[in-house]
């Protein structure tokens, strides 16, 4: 136990005389992917450092993640002949984000693409094992590795090496408010078993509790009615680690940018995807089988963690499905960001109407129900297969109506109105039996952060540095556009990595 864990007590005055020099040196709010690498850079400079994570387990929203990874000179690129620069990577990132570029930190933008091929090459170094680079347009070569078997193999290894290294990491304790003295920050008050304690820190804090994107006040303030009313991916992105940056004089910038709302099939009770261990041998097992088996033998077990967290696909409303809610209505224009109008309706989830027709149409390619780039496609008989809990199929819709719990006569007349006047180019659900797939759910990430520097350190909002304070991943994802697949994971490993080191390197106060 460090020294600095102490009984919250005294005056504001005496905390320069409550610390002593066996406090740890670094403290990093968070134990999410962002902070744990944190925490492993600074440990590795032979700092001492403590991890406050209020959660019960390591991972936050990485452990959420599809688990890609966008890197240029890997081995695995320079493995298969591809030669590809940081240069090169930061040209194509800038094709991704359309009228965002405007809005994009060029500086940061530099600072990830020069190092997160570091950062991989540590990961590998921690036993993570990847399938790939795939390829993902615009990006001019294969770039984005994928991680095997599911992403809570990056906490897991992560946590693994920050044990190795000494880091000692306090869960259930939740930051509460950074302590400064002569405006340099230099400690954090928790809440923890009940009380409150204070830490100090010799060097420097690093804020790394993730995203506001469960905090509805926030979402409400800095993007709207509307957005505030979509679910968050992970329940306790509450935005705390944001908060202490604001609260000594930080900003949020493109607080207004959300990664979504995306509509999502309601996850299953059982997720094979997560309860699978995030062991080595089983991830260069899958990986062998993915290079080496047939597609029709791997395929059904690809599609065991596919259909668990992707989204359906525009197509399927193009082409002539549409959403219903609870009571078996009809509600919005499938096409006319649906996302946002489900989190409207009863229970927040809807339904997606097919009927056989449509059923048939999206078996095969190119007609899928949802992708994970460079990784597989899934079709409708993959849901069938693997989502029972979400697939329901009747030979006529009252049956249907039945099975999802919704009003027969509703959903009938619902279909009528729909199939007399159906979307420009289609026939109309007419032919059984008829399916309906969900709940879905609207989910959302934001994309807003403190300000920060390039190296990572917090700025005022008159763009001043706040002394001994830095951020990473989506609590510093300051001004930074990050479209693209593997570019937030990239980003929240490699901006915790320079964090961690920009506090290890602060003088001692």
């Amino acid at each position: 136990m460090f020294k600095g864990d102490r009984v919250l007590g005294g005056m504001p005055g005496q905390n320069k005389a409550a610390r002593t020099q066996q406090d740890p040196e670094v403290i990093v709010v968070g134990g999410g992917g962002s902070g744990l690498f944190a925490a492993i850079e600074a440990a590795e400079m032979g700092r001492r450092v403590l991890v406050l994570e209020k959660n019960p387990v390591p991972g936050g929203t990485t452990n959420w993640a599809i688990g890609s990874l966008s890197s240029s000179m890997s081995p695995m690129q320079v493995a298969i002949g591809v030669h590809d620069t940081p240069e090169a990577h930061y040209e194509d990132m800038a094709k991704f984000h359309g009228n965002l570029l405007a809005r994009d930190n060029p500086d940061l933008r530099k600072v990830f693409v020069e190092n997160v091929p570091a950062t991989l090459k540590k990961l590998l170094d921690m036993g993570v094992v990847f399938f790939g680079p795939m390829p993902e347009p615009p990006h001019r070569v294969p770039r984005m590795h994928n991680i095997l078997p599911n992403s809570r193999a990056y906490a897991h290894a992560l946590y693994r090496r920050a044990r190795q290294l000494g880091v000692d990491v306090r869960f259930s304790h939740r930051a509460c408010r950074l302590i400064r003295e002569r405006e340099r920050v230099v400690g954090v008050e928790v809440e923890a078993d009940g009380s409150q304690k204070r830490f100090f820190a010799l060097r420097g804090v690093v804020l790394a509790g993730g995203d506001f994107s469960a905090n509805r006040e926030m979402k409400r303030e800095y993007a709207g009615d509307v957005i505030a009313q979509a679910d968050a991916l992970v329940k306790t992105s509450t935005g705390d680690a944001i908060q202490l940056g604001l609260d000594v004089g930080g900003e949020i910038v493109n607080g207004d940018l959300m990664s979504g709302p995306q509509l999502r099939f309601v996850p299953p009770r059982t997720n094979l995807m997560t309860m699978l261990p995030p062991s080595r041998f089983l991830a260069l097992t899958m990986r062998w089988a993915m290079a080496t088996l047939p597609q029709p033998v791997i395929r059904p077990f690809i599609m065991m963690f596919l259909t668990t967290v992707l989204e359906p696909q525009r197509k399927l409303y193009e082409s002539g499905a549409i959403l219903i809610n609870r009571d078996g209505a009809r509600f919005t224009d499938e096409c006319d960001k649906p996302q946002l109008a489900v989190p409207q309706q009863k229970g927040k989830e809807a339904y997606i109407i097919l009927d056989d027709r449509l059923a048939k149409a999206f078996s095969a390619w190119p007609n899928y129900i949802s992708t994970a780039p460079g990784v597989a496609y899934a079709y409708l008989p993959d849901y069938r297969r693997n989502r029972k809990d979400i697939y329901h199929s009747a030979r006529s819709l009252s049956g249907l109506a039945s099975k999802i719990g919704v009003s027969p006569p509703t959903l009938e007349v619902t279909i009528a109105d729909y199939n007399r006047n159906p979307r420009p180019g289609c026939a109309g659900l007419l032919e059984p039996p008829f399916i309906a797939l969900g709940p879905v759910r609207s989910w959302l990430l934001t994309e807003g952060g403190l300000r920060i520097s390039a190296s990572m350190e917090v700025l005022s909002k008159s763009g001043q540095v706040i002394p001994g304070l830095y951020a990473a991943g989506a609590t510093g994802q300051g001004g930074i556009i990050l479209e693209g697949h593997g570019h937030h994971l990239g980003w929240a490993f490699t901006s915790g990595r320079l964090a961690g080191r920009a506090a290890a390197l602060q003088e001692k106060s």
